[in-house]
């Protein structure tokens, strides 16, 4: 039974994906901050699949604890068996202007964006190589493909994932280990409402047309790309594109915004 290993596993994304590897019987553990979050979406689960609660691992740690997550994913391998699949969606996003971040709230974002997705990663990869397989699905953001007003953690967070994705896949490859990475657009989970709430009108304006995505969607959409072995998903047109031409087109999306602010 395959193993498949989720972040941020307790709400949106995450337990989107969950649900769909459910419905496949494979086994599941969801990592996330709060145990009672993770206690609720595990029985959320169970109805909506049918699989008992009991069957679902829940772990509650803070993924930028590195020495934490070491332990965590060792203690869940030798519970429910290595993790064939790793998917990191957890994540944090608090748009603010950057001088008005603290350097804690800056850390916050590169401690759990990029931080976390690398210690959770760390601590399945020499399992991966000495059974040399393994996929590994790293969440990011059409926010790592180009800079947003008001988003300078996130953007600088999201943004690092690429490179380093682009890196280890170099590493990984010969060992039959495949990282992918995505980069979803906005989608309707609890983390979007809030953040909505302090999105600046200059971000609005850049993001606006983007549409908005539901959780499932984006989950059946990484799940089919890791089926396919796909190395990157993009889930819009504009994403694809921003992705592929970016250094040709970002030059005259800055100018055309920034034409747009008062001066």
């Amino acid at each position: 039974m395959v193993h498949v290993v989720i972040t941020g596993g307790s709400s949106g994304i995450g337990r989107a994906v969950a649900r769909v590897y459910l419905e496949r019987d494979a086994r599941v553990t969801l990592i996330g901050r709060s145990l009672p979050r993770l206690e609720a979406a595990k029985d959320l689960l169970s109805a909506e699949t049918g699989r008992p609660a009991d069957g679902i691992g829940i772990v509650s740690l803070d993924v930028s604890d590195d020495d934490a997550v070491q332990d965590a994913i060792a203690a869940v391998e030798a519970r429910s068996g290595p993790c064939d699949i790793l998917v990191t969606s957890a994540g944090t996003v608090i748009p603010a202007p950057f001088e008005s971040q603290s350097g804690a709230e800056f850390r916050r974002h590169i401690d759990t964006n990029l931080h976390g997705t690398v210690h959770v990663i760390s601590a399945v990869y020499a399992g991966m190589k000495a059974r040399r397989r393994g996929q590994i699905m790293v969440v990011s953001s059409g926010a790592g493909l180009i800079g947003l007003h008001g988003y300078t953690a996130y953007c600088a967070s999201k943004s690092a994932l690429v490179g380093f994705v682009e890196a280890l896949r170099l590493e990984s490859r010969p060992h039959g280990i495949a990282v992918s990475i995505c980069f979803p657009p906005d989608t309707d989970t609890p983390q979007l409402a809030e953040e909505l709430k302090l999105r600046p009108p200059e971000a609005v304006a850049m993001m606006g047309t983007a549409g908005l995505w539901s959780a499932e969607a984006v989950a059946r959409r990484i799940v089919r790309g890791l089926d396919r072995g796909h190395q990157e998903i993009f889930f819009t047109p504009s994403l694809y594109l921003l992705a592929r031409f970016g250094g040709l087109a970002k030059p005259w999306i800055y100018r055309w915004f920034q034409r747009g602010l008062p001066r």
